[in-house]
């Protein structure tokens, strides 16, 4: 059960999971980015506009539970460095039958989420239609979604990243095999990106069981299971996941907001847009590789106490975050017609790409920052932080000027709304950080 530390300096084991999650998590976007692929190739533009409302839905619905995967890695990190062998496995059972019992109330709660996240969001009738098909094939897979996400981030928390990447390229592969079944060869379009991405996500699962239950045998199961649950840790899961849960949400709200202000705007606009979020959310998975292993680094190190490395780990992670960041924003910026002709083959969605694809360059620049400063508190298990910087950021640094750009229809001031939501959540959290690094006997102080 015990995961053997490593002969390598630390700074060669950071890099090297740094590199498997960057591996794993590339997979993620390039999958969705095929999927766009096939549908904005489609001689209906609807495909594409449809699936795009329809994720803005499932992202609220499985981004909202992030804390599964977010809560697991930092404390089965801590766990780790505090050398408690039965707590990091006592974290992987108790979150897993929390994640088992939200995905069956997600699936019993189906049709009013469907119909909340649609009415809020508005869409003509032949995008709602679209929308729907994509929906009601992939609602199936949400039990699948959050085992997933227990069980990666019991594998990071533990540092090991070629797991990860194992499951990552079940999954996605299987995605992008499937889609491309469903989509270009039979010719069942939304549905079928519905569809491929949930048996893709029973793949991955039926490969992190097997995975873990090579780590784990019957007899520790059973001695464990009647531990898993005491006053103390569930205040804490319930805090911890609370706070988690909401900073998440801010994050999905202010996204679902612009997508719905550049529905309002056109269609060519919220397909233009898409694309452009597609290189957001592939350099964010980037980023979330350093910020995965900072956030397994950071716990483990949390949890011995060691402040040393502690900023090492930040100072070695965030470097490369950043620089990650502006190198995304600044090719697709210089290349903007090529890159995104691979995407679309409709030159309307093109030419309105490339007024707008110099906004990338704020959003991920600021947007690296915050994103791995995320990973680093979250193996702090600093929530409540997390939390407030988030809210804050949402409410006075994204929704005004959001608001503005939709009354005004002026796309400009919506991707102006997403550089004041990452710079306010970046300042936010980087003001935090010297008080982690104050004399202590042996932690750090929690904020």
């Amino acid at each position: 059960m015990a995961v053997n530390p490593s002969p390598c300096p630390w700074w060669a084991d950071f890099l090297r999971l740094a590199l498997a999650n960057v591996v794993a998590n590339l997979m993620v976007p390039l999958a969705g980015l095929v999927d766009t692929a096939f549908l904005g190739h489609l001689a209906e533009i609807h495909h594409l506009g449809g699936v795009a409302l329809a994720t803005v839905v499932f992202n609220v619905i499985y981004w909202g539970f992030g804390f599964l995967r977010m809560g697991t890695t930092g404390i089965t990190a801590q766990a780790l460095g505090q050398s408690e062998e039965d707590e990091v496995v006592r974290v992987l059972l108790r979150h897993g039958l929390i994640a088992l019992g939200l995905g069956l109330l997600v699936l019993v709660l189906q049709v009013p989420l469907r119909q909340l996240g649609f009415t809020l969001l508005g869409a003509q009738a032949d995008l709602r239609a679209a929308g729907y098909a994509f929906y009601n094939a992939r609602i199936w897979d949400a039990p699948a979604v959050l085992l997933n996400l227990v069980i990666i981030g019991w594998c990071l928390g533990r540092g090991q990243g070629g797991w990860v990447i194992g499951l990552s390229f079940l999954g996605n592969a299987s995605n992008v095999m499937f889609n491309y079944l469903f989509i270009w060869r039979w010719g069942w379009a939304a549905t079928g990106a519905g569809l491929g991405t949930a048996l893709s996500q029973y793949v991955t699962l039926l490969g992190g069981l097997v995975l873990v239950g090579q780590s784990i045998d019957l007899a520790t199961l059973q001695r464990l299971l009647p531990q898993l649950w005491d006053g103390p840790t569930l205040r804490r899961l319930g805090q911890l996941n609370g706070d988690i849960l909401l900073r998440t949400a801010a994050i999905i709200l202010s996204f679902a907001l612009f997508t719905r202000a550049s529905a309002s705007l056109g269609l060519a606009l919220l397909a233009a847009n898409t694309l452009l979020l597609q290189v957001v959310t592939l350099s964010a998975y980037f980023i979330d590789g350093l910020a995965f292993a900072t956030e397994s680094f950071a716990g483990r190190y949390y949890g011995r106490g060691d402040v040393s490395l502690l900023r090492r780990v930040l100072w070695l992670g965030g470097g490369i975050s950043v620089t990650l960041g502006l190198g995304f924003a600044l090719a697709f910026w210089g290349f903007s017609q090529p890159l995104f002709s691979l995407l679309t083959s409709h030159g309307e969605v093109v030419g309105t790409v490339t007024r707008y694809v110099g906004w990338l360059v704020p959003v991920l620049g600021l947007g690296a920052i915050a994103f791995f400063l995320d990973g680093f508190f979250l193996g702090l298990t600093a929530s409540t932080l997390l939390r407030n910087s988030t809210v804050v950021a949402s409410l006075v640094g994204f929704l005004p000027l959001a608001l503005v750009g939709q009354r005004l229809a002026n796309p400009h001031l919506l991707w102006f709304a997403l550089v004041g939501l990452m710079a306010g959540r970046a300042l936010l959290l980087a003001r935090a950080v010297p008080r982690w690094f104050q004399p202590g006997p042996e932690h750090p102080p929690a904020p």
